[in-house]
C-alpha cells in the first residue's frame, strides 16, 4: 500500500494569500507551462510571451516556436466540440501536425462553460464573464514544479525526478490501433 495523503493539500492548509494558478491566458489548462517548459528544455529556449493565432474561428489557435527560420515546436488549443470533432477527422486523415493539444469541450473555455453565471434567457452574461477572466489573471502565477507538495511527492513516492518509477508511471508510449469492424464504433 502506498500512503498518498502527504500529496493532497487540505483546505484548513490554505491561507487567503495562497490561492495560485499556472501560466496561462485563462482557466484553459498547461498549454502555455507545457508550451514554455519545453521551448527551455528542449531548444533552449527562454520564452516570455507566447502568441496565439487564430485559425478557422477564435475557438481553434495555434502557437509556434521557430528556431533559425524553423518551426520546431507546434501546439494548438481546440475548444468546442465542432473543433474538436474537426481535430479528430484531421487526426485520423494524417493531417493534423501538432506537438500538444489542450482540449476544452467549452467554446471559449472553462470560465465560458454552461456550469458558469447567464442571463434568465440562458445566454453567457459577456459583463460577468470579463468579470471573471478579470479575477483570475489577477492571481499569482506559481509554476507547478515549484510547488513542494509535488516535490515532496516526486521524492517520496516516485523516488526523484528522473527515477524508473517516475518513466513507468507518468509516462507512456501510444501505438497504431487496428481498425474495428464493430457496427459500435464512433464515426465523427
Amino acid at each position: 500500500n502506498v500512503d498518498l495523503s502527504f500529496c493532497f493539500l487540505r483546505f484548513d492548509e490554505i491561507k487567503e494569500g495562497d490561492v495560485v494558478r499556472h501560466e496561462g491566458k485563462g482557466s484553459d489548462g498547461y498549454l502555455e507551462h507545457i508550451f514554455k517548459h519545453a521551448a527551455k528544455e528542449l531548444f533552449g529556449m527562454d520564452v516570455k510571451e507566447i502568441t496565439y493565432k487564430a485559425l478557422k474561428n477564435k475557438d481553434f489557435q495555434e502557437v509556434t516556436l521557430e528556431k533559425d527560420g524553423e518551426t520546431v515546436l507546434r501546439f494548438a488549443a481546440a475548444y468546442g466540440f465542432r473543433n474538436i470533432q474537426n481535430m479528430v477527422l484531421k487526426l485520423k486523415k494524417g493531417k493534423f501536425l501538432y506537438h500538444f493539444v489542450e482540449v476544452l469541450a467549452c467554446p471559449g473555455g472553462c470560465l465560458n462553460g454552461k456550469g458558469q453565471a447567464q442571463t434568465e434567457d440562458g445566454k453567457t452574461d459577456k459583463a460577468l464573464l470579463n468579470q471573471m477572466e478579470e479575477v483570475y489573471a489577477a492571481i499569482p502565477v506559481r509554476l507547478p514544479e515549484t510547488n513542494t507538495h509535488v516535490q515532496k511527492m516526486y521524492q517520496d513516492w516516485l523516488e526523484g525526478m528522473d527515477s524508473k518509477k517516475v518513466q513507468e508511471t507518468l509516462h507512456t508510449k501510444y501505438s497504431a490501433v487496428n481498425e474495428t469492424t464493430s457496427n459500435l464504433d464512433i464515426k465523427w
